[in-house]
């Protein structure tokens, strides 16, 4: 039975690393790759359209394929059939119909929408514990987790006529008071997660639900830069170093390479590749089907969907030219960079005091330069209090991978409100995400309750300028 469901997630395992070392030749020849001055790639402009324009030194047949991909990007996809064959293939069962619609200009995702209704930009991850059978070793290793045998690996929220949606996600709140020494008192909002309109019955009695919000995608293609070994130098497994900080790099399999790969991409760290990841979301979020991904998002439970009408004129949704262009797009847009006046170094010497920066590391060098995405892209315990007890590879259910601050200051310019933060978007502004630091974060968490009201003040402002 679980295999089947590993056809709906559908890693493609007999991939070559011939046609991953072909991509990569061809990225590297053009576009970000090829950019020697870091002027052409960032941006000190505040605003909407910051990251929504191309880097600059593009030539016309580069130019082309970023306004391509860009089109993928950003106009909707319909279902099958349709006279608009080149983006037709939505579904059957999907959350939105544009990557643009959780991702907006490029950026974070929102929690609630303009109704205030939960947005599609919140995604429900399910999965199962890993009962160590045979079964479950053979999926584990590829996946890196169990989906859900009659829903998969995430609830989908709609789906095209005649198929039946399977659920969705509505969220309560507890409230927590915290105390400072000064007496100040925060009050956090603790997530009750409730699942409606299950449509396809029950869930497995062990299911382990995970909201995800979506991330900004600003700079992914300047993590693929940053060599393997600069993040495993911050790897601290046992703590040796005796700071209460044991960073730990997340080993991934990757459909590319039929290996072992350092994840650096999602609030895990369980995607290796921008390509991949790309793929991954049109998949699990738009119900495409790729060269990654061959098959319909459906499970052998849902009847109507495997039967759902499909586009024949190509043998994937997204044939692999147009795959290659949404990360070529991605990967080659401006990526927005701080003015570091007088008052941005004062706030970047208080976060690194704090002990922010133990994690949130403030540079890597590439090729291009210094870089500052604030995350070393490694696995940290982040306490049972923010735990969502899902396993994915290496991570355990308290690990997460070092959210990336960069671009925080960009939300409001493209949404019109504050950034909700951390995986879930309980926190409503910066005060809140760092109250709910244990584990490994506990240290600066106290760090930060024990600074004065002024200079906790200084360090919030600091933040919203990333």
């Amino acid at each position: 039975m679980m295999l089947q469901i590993l056809k709906k997630q559908n890693f493609n395992f007999s991939i070559k690393k011939l046609i991953l070392l072909k991509s990569l030749v061809a990225i590297f020849a053009t576009g970000l790759f090829a950019v020697n001055n870091s002027s052409d790639v960032f941006t000190e402009k505040l605003s909407k359209k910051s990251i929504f324009q191309p880097i600059k030194g593009l030539n016309n047949k580069e130019y082309d394929k970023y306004i391509l991909g860009k089109s993928f990007f950003r106009i909707p996809w319909v279902e099958s059939p349709s006279a608009t064959t080149a983006r037709d293939g939505l579904g059957p069962l999907y959350n939105a119909n544009t990557c643009i619609s959780c991702h907006p200009a490029n950026g974070r995702g929102n929690l609630y929408t303009k109704n205030n209704t939960i947005s599609r930009a919140l995604v429900v991850r399910l999965s199962i514990k890993n009962d160590n059978s045979k079964e479950h070793k053979q999926i584990f290793e590829k996946v890196g987790f169990i989906p859900e045998p009659v829903y998969g690996a995430q609830l989908s929220i709609n789906a095209v006529h005649g198929v039946k949606f399977e659920g969705k996600p509505n969220i309560k709140y507890e409230k927590k008071e915290v105390v400072f020494p000064d007496k100040e008192v925060a009050t956090l909002l603790k997530p009750i997660y409730i699942l409606e309109d299950l449509n396809y019955g029950k869930l497995h009695k062990d299911t382990v639900i995970s909201y995800r919000l979506a991330p900004t995608l600003m700079g992914m293609g300047l993590i693929e830069l940053i060599s393997n070994e600069q993040i495993l130098k911050n790897e601290d497994i046992d703590d040796k170093n005796g700071d209460g900080i044991s960073g730990k790099a997340n080993w991934v399999y990757s459909s590319l390479t039929n290996k072992l790969e350092l994840g650096r991409y999602t609030w895990k760290a369980s995607v290796a590749t921008v390509l991949e990841q790309i793929a991954n979301a049109m998949h699990n979020d738009m119900g495409l089907t790729t060269f990654l991904h061959k098959t319909q998002n459906c499970t052998k439970y849902q009847k109507e969907c495997n039967e759902a009408p499909k586009d024949l004129k190509y043998e994937f949704d997204v044939p692999k030219h147009r795959l290659d262009s949404v990360e070529y797009y991605l990967a080659n847009s401006k990526v927005y960079k701080p003015k570091e006046d007088k008052e941005f170094k004062k706030g970047l010497e208080l976060f690194k005091q704090v002990g922010c920066a133990s994690c949130h590391i403030t540079s890597f060098d590439t090729k291009i330069g210094k870089i500052r995405p604030y995350s070393d892209f490694l696995l940290h315990d982040m306490g049972e209090e923010l735990a969502d007890n899902r396993v994915e590879f290496e991570a355990s259910g308290s690990e997460f991978r070092t959210a990336p601050l960069w671009g925080l200051a960009l939300h409001e310019k493209i949404n019109k409100k504050k950034p909700r933060l951390l995986h879930d978007g309980r926190a409503r502004n910066f005060q809140e995400a760092i109250l709910w630091h244990g584990g490994e974060g506990l240290t600066a968490k106290k760090n930060y309750m024990n600074l004065s009201k002024s200079k906790r003040e200084e360090l919030i402002k600091f933040l919203g300028k990333l």
